[in-house]
This record gives C-alpha cells, structure tokens and sequence, in this order.
C-alpha cells in the first residue's frame, strides 16, 4: 500500500488549480441512468469514487468513454437493475444509482452502501421520498429492492436536508407523471450543479438553490455536454494548507461562496483571504487563532473540512471548540493529531482544542477521506517527519494531492509502504 510521508515546517508559495468536484461529478454521472443520448462531461477529477461509479454503470450497460478529464456516457441500452455489494461496499455515493434506475427502468437493486466509516448516515430518507412516489420497497438480504410501473408526482418534506437523499429524488422526479414539490432540501453548490446538468438534459426543475424545488416530470431525458463545478472541498483543503504551513498561495478556481462559513472563520483566525478573478490568495504571517466551528448544512461550515480545521485549531493559539452536527462518528482523526501532539478532549459532537506551539511528525493512519486530509496538513506544520498510511482514503476524493502541495514547496511524497 502506499503511504504519504511529509517533513513539516515548509511555508508554502505558489499557484495551485482546484479539480473538478467529486461531489458533483458523482450524481452527474449517476444522472446519465435517466435517458439515452450521449452526455459529455468535462473537468471530472480522477479519483477512485468516480472510478468506481463508472464501473457501476459500465456494469449497469451505460457505455462509458474516458479520455483523461472527460467522461462519455450513453445509457440507451441500459437493463440491469442491480447495483451489487462488490462495488457498492467501497463507496456510499452508489445509492445515487437507485432514483435513476427505478423512475427510468420501473425497478432498482441496490446494495446497501458502504463507504467510510463515519457513521450510519441512514438511506431512510430516500426510502421514504421514493415510497411516497408510490414505489413499493424492500429492504431484505442487505439489499434495497424498489418497484413502481412509474412513480408520480408527489410533495415531500424531508427531515434533515440530506444531501444524497435530496439528489436521489431530485433524479427519481424527473421521469415521474405529475409534479413533485421537494420541500427542506439540501442546498450544496454540487446540487445546483446537478440540476443545471439535469435541464441541459430537458428536465424541468425549479427553485434549485433553496429549500423547496419543483420537478415537473417529462417523458424522457436527451443527451447534453456538462463542466463539472470546482471542487470546493478540496479548495477549502488548500486554503487550510496555506493557512496552517503560512507563506503566500493563490488557489485558483477557489469560489468563496461555494465555502459557505468556512471563509469567515478562516480570517477569525488571522489568516488573510483576498478574493480575485482567478481565486482566492491565502496568506499568513502571525500565529493562528483559536476559533469555534460547529458543521452544519451549507451554507454552514462543511462536515468535509472539519478535520482539516482541526488540524488548525491543533496549531492555534487559545482553545478552540468543534461541534460536529451532521455525522456522529466523525472524529475518528482525533487519536492520530493526539499522536502527533495535539491536545484535544472530546465530549459527545465536542471537541475541545488546546492549541500547542508545534505539533511533531509521528506515524499516522487514515480512518476517512476527509480525516486523510486532515493529517496532511497537521504534517505539514509538524517539526520532523509525519508518515500516513492507509492512503487510499485520500485517493477517494483528491487527485494528486501530494504532486500538488509539491507544487507549492511542501516537502511532501508518496511512497510504498515498506513489508
């Protein structure tokens, strides 16, 4: 396996190019399930989710072309409905499939998802839109099995504003008869960016962008060509990489608004953020200060930079508090930064943090994608050496992101994890 091995201390100088979204180009692909017609997707980052969605579709009988960024589907000959364990266990994304696959075919298969381990995050929203579009669904032998001859229009307020679960029937309305009112939905960039690829494609969607949407069923859905949005994750990643080493980084493609609260806490902590055409500048040049964070839905502070921040407020001066509200297994990070040196006491969703005056290098490993992150950037502030293993994670939802920290003058590479 391979693991990343960092020597701290490097401030960071430079440019760096933000990808295209994972998190967008995740229900966008799914998406081609809905109709045939070739669709072109461009700026799609290469990383494993993204690899092993294509794999579900090739498997499901869409076509699929890829040539570097760009991804080619046609679904026209799609027929299996079933999106089987073996794929499905190593990303929870795949139940992105299970919408499509039942207002497009009348019937869907699909897996239980797996994924990180970072809690249940539950599929009983979905369950609960789709049945009362009135698919008749059964959960038995680790699979979701659903059926309707063609799902109706229907109003549906969700519990939470799952972001998964809003994409999912967002996709299962639009093939259905009659109207559907999704009320208490999430809002993320990544679902605005889903549904402007959803229109291209003739679907009929309004209100994207706040918390009540309205899809007007069609007949069927055409091809279309789509960019993908940047990556405001893995942009949020950067700005922490720059605020955490210091130095001076223009993070191009980095839009401030896709990053909801998170930009408002960066400056709290000293950091200077100076928004340009092609970015977002980060520098740096004093101590960093202690901050309170609490996750919420966007546009709150993202779940997926909350170990990141924490690797921050691990260097800060003060104490910090993180309160995590979306996912309740998701401070898996803690015990590797307490390896490192950080002084962090959790109570339930809060996480207090003592910041300490430098972190040292230890050999770490990763429990998540997100928590992956997380270390990289604890190792960059820590004096001596960090290695992470479990690498995988990362390889989830960053592409090269050890060649692009390198870019910047961190000291930072990939290597084989020795027997």
């Amino acid at each position: 396996m391979d693991q990343i091995r960092i020597i701290g201390g490097f401030p960071l100088h430079g440019d760096v190019e933000v990808g295209g979204a994972k998190n967008a180009a995740l229900p966008i692909l799914a998406a081609s399930l809905l109709g045939g017609g070739e669709c072109i997707i461009d700026h799609v980052p290469q990383v494993r989710d993204l690899m092993t969605m294509g794999k579900l579709l090739a498997l499901l009988g869409v076509e699929v072309q890829t040539e570097g960024h760009q991804v080619i589907l046609d679904a026209s000959h799609v027929q299996s409905i079933e999106a089987p364990y073996d794929l499905v266990k190593t990303m929870r994304a795949s139940i992105l499939a299970l919408g499509p696959l039942l207002t497009r075919l009348g019937e869907a298969k699909v897996s239980l998802p797996g994924g990180c381990a970072i809690g249940t995050r539950p599929v009983s929203l979905h369950l609960k839109g789709l049945a009362m579009m009135g698919a008749e669904i059964q959960v038995e032998h680790g699979y979701i099995h659903a059926k309707a001859r063609r799902l109706k229009g229907a109003r549906i307020d969700l519990d939470f504003p799952t972001v998964t679960g809003t994409e999912n029937l967002i996709m299962a309305a639009c093939l259905a008869e009659g109207t559907t009112s999704l009320h208490h939905v999430a809002r993320e960039p990544e679902i605005l960016d889903l549904c402007a690829f959803l229109t291209k494609r003739g679907a009929k969607i309004h209100g994207a962008g706040t918390d009540t949407i309205t899809i007007e069923g069609v007949a069927e859905l055409h091809g279309a060509t789509h960019w993908v949005m940047p990556d405001r994750v893995e942009a949020g990643t950067f700005v922490m990489a720059g605020a955490i080493a210091g130095g001076d980084v223009m993070i191009k493609g980095c839009v401030t608004d896709h990053l909801g609260t998170m930009f408002t806490k960066i400056q709290e902590m000293g950091v200077e953020l100076t928004e340009g055409a092609e970015g977002v500048r980060v520098r740096r040049a004093g101590q960093l200060q202690a901050v309170e964070v609490k996750t919420l839905p966007y546009p709150g502070f993202p779940t997926d930079l909350q170990a990141q921040m924490m690797a921050l407020m691990s260097v800060a001066e003060g104490t910090s508090v993180m309160t995590e509200t979306i996912f309740e297994g998701r401070f898996l990070h803690v015990p590797e930064l307490q390896r490192m040196g950080a002084s962090i006491e959790v109570d339930g969703p809060h996480a207090v943090v003592k910041g300490t005056q430098a972190l040292a290098g230890a050999e770490v490993m990763a429990s998540d994608l997100r928590a992956s992150a997380g270390l990289v950037l604890a190792g960059l502030a820590a004096e001596g050496e960090t290695t992470i293993s479990r690498v995988y994670h990362l390889d989830r939802g960053y592409e090269r992101l050890e060649e692009k920290l390198q870019v910047l003058g961190a000291q930072v590479q990939r290597v084989r994890e020795v027997a």
